[in-house]
């Protein structure tokens, strides 16, 4: 029986072997793919924001001037005039700007005299519409980064390009804004520094303090030490736009009371121009009492002229008048009507 057992396991050792060489001779399969990769996404674009309507474009651009320090900025408004300044009454307000008012009513300062707080060039003058509040803007750039901003305007009297001088007028007070901003007249006066809005506006500083935030009076003294022989105000200019002088009163030779009025409104104004001790502050004073109701003045120490003091006087007699130096001037009840 023994040749039957060898057998068996020939067979069984053949029968491996063939089924080894037929596993041998089988065709390699194709390696499977492999799995899909998940496409890598595009790096998402980082949106550029959006400018903020605060911080506008200028219309003209200006070389970049180096500076080390910042320019000497004045009040923005005639020498001797007082002006409070506000920066906390405004919900609009981000940070260090001011709004300016001296009168003791809601358009009590309409139309008066706005000046450049320092020398430099008009990169913006312009209505800004309603891309923002802030109405008729004039923007100077004062170089090294440093620029100012006179917002709400009623008038602007420079345009953009032009060089302006410290003290210079630039436009008269005002209450524009983008419609249905029902705002009182100011100025909403700001300094900036650099880029980066609203984080650039800088603390204002006047004659060399820093403003006394939140709320400050100050007297201007924005071109005092000038002089010369010719006054660079008028009456006109003083009371401001739709204003006529219809009646002086000569103080001497320094100086002259006008009273002016105003068809469109019916309001009367009374300024007193100087005529010597031109930048000097000297003793000067306007004033303007509507028959019934108590008198309006302007006095003190003034570089050029005193007032506008203005009034609604519509069918009211008016006393008006004023002092210079030693010379004074008092009107009885007139110009009634």
């Amino acid at each position: 029986m023994r040749p039957s057992r060898v057998l068996t396991v020939g067979f069984v050792l053949v029968c491996g072997l063939a089924a080894g060489q037929a596993a041998s001779a089988a065709p390699t399969p194709a390696p499977s793919p492999p799995a899909t990769q998940p496409a890598t996404p595009a790096a998402t674009a980082t949106a550029t924001p959006a400018p903020d309507p605060n911080d506008p474009p200028n219309q003209v651009e200006v070389p970049e001037v180096s500076t080390l320090a910042a320019p000497s900025f004045q009040l923005p408004f005639p020498c001797g005039q007082s002006w409070t300044g506000n920066s906390s009454a405004s919900s609009a307000h981000r940070s260090y700007e001011i709004d300016f008012n001296r009168g003791g009513s809601a358009s009590a300062d309409l139309g008066d005299t706005v000046v450049a707080a320092a020398a430099g060039t008009v990169v913006i003058s312009a209505h800004q519409g309603s891309a923002n509040g802030y109405g008729n803007l004039v923007k100077i750039d004062h170089g090294g980064g440093w620029t100012s901003y006179y917002a709400h305007l009623n008038v602007r009297s420079v345009a953009a390009g032009a060089q302006v001088a410290q003290g210079q007028k630039i436009g008269t007070l005002g209450n524009t804004s983008k419609p249905g901003n029902n705002i009182s007249p100011h100025l909403h006066y700001e300094v900036r520094q650099g880029t980066s809005y609203p984080g650039n506006i800088r603390k204002a500083v006047f004659n060399g303090v820093t403003f006394g935030y939140p709320n400050q009076t100050l007297t201007s003294k924005n071109k005092c030490g000038g002089g010369g022989t010719t006054n660079p105000h008028t009456a006109t200019s003083v009371c401001g736009a739709g204003f006529k002088v219809i009646d002086s009163a000569a103080l001497g030779s320094a100086g002259t009371a006008y009273l002016l009025y105003n068809s469109a409104n019916g309001n009367n104004c009374v300024a007193t121009i100087k005529k010597s001790s031109l930048g000097k502050a000297t003793a000067t004073s306007a004033y303007l009492e509507v028959q019934g109701k108590s008198r309006v003045t302007d006095s003190g120490n003034f570089a050029y002229y005193a007032g506008p003091v203005r009034a609604a006087a519509a069918g009211k007699c008016v006393k008006w008048g004023g002092k210079a130096g030693s010379a004074v001037y008092n009107s009885p009840f007139e110009h009634c009507g």
